[in-house]
This record gives C-alpha cells, sequence and structure tokens, in this order.
C-alpha cells in the first residue's frame, strides 16, 4: 500500500510539472499596416494569423519575434484571414525561415476578382501543397488543454461574409433598428475575412480581420455572437469603413490594439468610435497616423513606433497563467500596464 502511495505521489508531482503554468502571449507585429499576429498558448502551441506583405521583410520581422521572442521552432496553426497582399502576401517567404504545419483560410478563389492577385494565390498553393482546411463560421481550431490550466479555444465567428447560425449565402446587409444604418454592399475580399473569439478561461479576444461594417453588423444583429471582451484588435487596421458602432459597443473591449501603419488606416472615425466606447482603458497602436493630429492618436507612449521609418517594434499582451490579470507592454517605450480581465460590467 505504502509503495502504492507513493507511486502515484511521484505520478501526481510529474503531471503537475508536465502542464506547469504559462501565461498566455500575444504578438502584434508591425508589418506596416498589414497583419501579423501571433498567439502563443500556455502549452507552448502557436497560431499565426496572417503573414503581412510579399517580400523579406516581414517574413523576417514574424520569424524574428517567433524564434527570439516566443522561442518558438514552429507555426503550429497558420490562418489566412483573406486573401489580399497585406494578409497573405508573407507566407510563401516565411515558410522558408520557420517551419509551417497547419494552414487554415476561407477557401481559395472560385474566380478571378480584382482585389485578389493570382500570384499570390499560386505562391499560396505552391506553400500548401494543397494541404490547406477551410474555415466557416461556427467551426473551432482545435487547441491543446491541460488540467489546471484554464480552458483555451479559438471559435470562428465569421467568414465567406456570413456568420455563425446563417446558411452560405445569406445575405450582407440586415438591420435591426433605425439606428443601424449600412453601408453599400462590400463586394470586396475583405468582407469574407475570418473573424474569430479566442478564449483562455475568462480572458476575451476578438480579431475580424478585415472585416467590413455591414458584415460586423450581423455579428450582433439579431443577436451578439460574441459578446463583451478583454481586447479587440481593431478591424481592417482601424479604417472607417470598418469598426461599425454596433459591434464596438457590443464588444465593450477594455483594450484596443490597432495594427495600423504610418499612412495606413487609424482613421478618425474609427478612433473617436473607440474613444466614446463606455469602459475602455487604453488604445494602443501599432504606428501613429503621421496624416492626423495628436489628438486622433494614442498617448505617445501607447504607440509602438512613431516614425514613418522605423525599426518595426510589436505589442506584446500577455495573461496570467491564472486568466485573471493581462498585461500589455511596448519594450521600445520601456511600457507595462496591468488590466483586469473580466471588468466590472461586463457581460
Amino acid at each position: 500500500m505504502r509503495r502504492v502511495s507513493v507511486a502515484l505521489f511521484l505520478i501526481l508531482i510529474l503531471s503537475s510539472v508536465s502542464v506547469s503554468a504559462r501565461s498566455l502571449e500575444i504578438y502584434f507585429i508591425d508589418v506596416e499596416g498589414g497583419a501579423a499576429t501571433l498567439i502563443v498558448t500556455p502549452l507552448g502551441e502557436s497560431i499565426l494569423v496572417d503573414s503581412g506583405f510579399p517580400g523579406d521583410r516581414d517574413a523576417g520581422r514574424i520569424a524574428r519575434v517567433a524564434r527570439d521572442e516566443a522561442h518558438l521552432t514552429q507555426i503550429d496553426h497558420y490562418i489566412t484571414t483573406h486573401w489580399h497582399r497585406d494578409h497573405v502576401g508573407g507566407i510563401a517567404k516565411l515558410v522558408e525561415l520557420i517551419p509551417v504545419k497547419r494552414f487554415y483560410d476561407h477557401g481559395l478563389p472560385a474566380a478571378p476578382a480584382p482585389d485578389i492577385l493570382p500570384d499570390l494565390i499560386e505562391a499560396y498553393k505552391k506553400t500548401t501543397h494543397g494541404q490547406t482546411r477551410t474555415l466557416n463560421a461556427g467551426e473551432e481550431i482545435k487547441l491543446r488543454n491541460a488540467r489546471p490550466i484554464p480552458l483555451m479555444r479559438l471559435r470562428v465567428l465569421a467568414a465567406n461574409g456570413v456568420v455563425e447560425g446563417e446558411p452560405t449565402g445569406s445575405p450582407q446587409i440586415r438591420t435591426c433598428s433605425p439606428d443601424q444604418k449600412p453601408m453599400p454592399e462590400d463586394k470586396t475580399d475583405n468582407a469574407n475575412s475570418i473573424g474569430f473569439l479566442l478564449s483562455f478561461g475568462r480572458f476575451r479576444f476578438f480579431d475580424g480581420g478585415d472585416l467590413t461594417w455591414n458584415v460586423e453588423n450581423k455579428l450582433v444583429c439579431p443577436r451578439n455572437l460574441v459578446g463583451a471582451v478583454d481586447v479587440y484588435q481593431v478591424d481592417h487596421h482601424g479604417a472607417d469603413t470598418s469598426n461599425n458602432p454596433s459591434l464596438v459597443s457590443a464588444l465593450s473591449p477594455g483594450v484596443a490594439i490597432i495594427n495600423n501603419g504610418a499612412r495606413k488606416a487609424g482613421e478618425v472615425k474609427t478612433f473617436a468610435t473607440l474613444r466614446a466606447t463606455p469602459g475602455i482603458e487604453g488604445i494602443y497602436q501599432l504606428h501613429r497616423n503621421v496624416l492626423t493630429s495628436a489628438n486622433d492618436n494614442a498617448p505617445f507612449t501607447y504607440i509602438a513606433n512613431d516614425e514613418e521609418n522605423c525599426r518595426g517594434e510589436f505589442i506584446k499582451l500577455s495573461v496570467d497563467e491564472f486568466a485573471k490579470t493581462f498585461t500589455v507592454n511596448i519594450d521600445a517605450k520601456q511600457v507595462n500596464r496591468k488590466y483586469r480581465v473580466g471588468r466590472v460590467g461586463r457581460s
């Protein structure tokens, strides 16, 4: 009996070591107005969302953060939110710098489109060897979990212009009240972007790629599919054709992070919408918008890159191992701000 008890004790000790808690880390990598968001779970599983522009610069920046900051030897999951060059352009070069195991997208284009470059689609096909998974609204990417670490989930809420619970081909425009004013139908691939909710215990993070106004509204009309979140990666780099106030209000983010460029997005109307959101505690930008005033930018310390000709500084977000607090860090500014998960008043 004593031998059994000792053996059981050793098993429990070894098990606790093997799943020793780590933080959830999210890196917002500067790709000069494109998108590249690297997520590393507490169990070391990695998800890269988008890969910036074609060429060496963005792939190099992503690989550097993955290897030197996140200490990764591979990317486990790579998601292309949609087929624009600032989101899918870097993947062909990136796989030369760090291995990528699994590829996800909203489906290859069925026909030529004026906003999608055929060369990038062919490069993606060659890179993936045709081994990709199409993500539909309502599906999940299964992530590794282990007790006692809080549960990790990644659920797709929008893809191909429809939201969770809608049939394929549903109309883009839907209104539920006179206050909801649609924009003209968006015929670009932005409207087809994958939008997902990442949760870690009570911590919630929403990334909508480049979702635009009308599809954003469907996420909250007739019912709120997202709910309130702790962190919002601001849709479409902070463009005013996105960030519908109906969505931003429903998200009620504590922190918003804008992956804009010096002369791309991070626009005045979006900034005003974010600032007017009750309970928002911090708005961060990858770049200062050099085309607008200081009043329409985040405070100096909350902007990773001040000059147009910059070093490509990133923003890092860390959620503690119990999913109770998170910090936003900008090394270049020696900024490290802590926030509480699940603020008072959050649904």
